[in-house]
């Protein structure tokens, strides 16, 4: 993970928390809710991540941890519809995925090692071989 609840409560108020996760009226913060969107932000990390880095990362950088808690707090305020998205956190949201686009890009280096080259914008590339094939020619031109 790329970050976790201690992180996210030095951001927001703990009364937020609880009227932001408490789907139970419990009057507690729902740290199950919490984790689901902790694993929402690193799984998007991981997708700008995947093919320009090995992952899991090996050294988390600050850069991602500060990522990983504004997009779990974007992603905890939309789940009320009821209650205004703050701006700040709307703007938090947009900058971090812009941040993502440049790291995925190249134009951001999170200052550890890089696989190779990276895959072009679209592309989407697999390393196996020959004889890991399920789906070979011959099958596939018979159906």
């Amino acid at each position: 993970m790329y970050c976790i609840l201690d992180d996210i409560k030095k951001q927001v108020q703990e009364t937020t928390l609880i009227e932001i996760t408490d789907d139970s009226l419990s009057g507690q913060i729902n740290e199950d809710v919490v984790n689901e969107t902790i694993l929402y932000a690193d799984t998007l990390i991981d997708g700008y991540l995947r093919g320009r880095y090995t992952l899991p990362l090996s050294t988390l950088p600050e850069i991602i941890k500060v990522i990983a808690i504004d997009l779990s707090i974007y992603r905890l305020y939309s789940r009320r519809f009821h209650t205004d998205m703050p701006d700040s956190i709307n703007d938090k949201y947009k900058n971090a995925t812009k941040l993502l686009e440049q790291i995925q890009k190249g134009v951001v280096s999170l200052g550890i090692e890089t696989v190779g080259t990276p895959p072009e914008l679209g592309e989407y590339r697999v390393y196996t071989t020959l004889e890991e094939r399920i789906f070979t020619k011959d099958l596939l031109d018979t159906m």
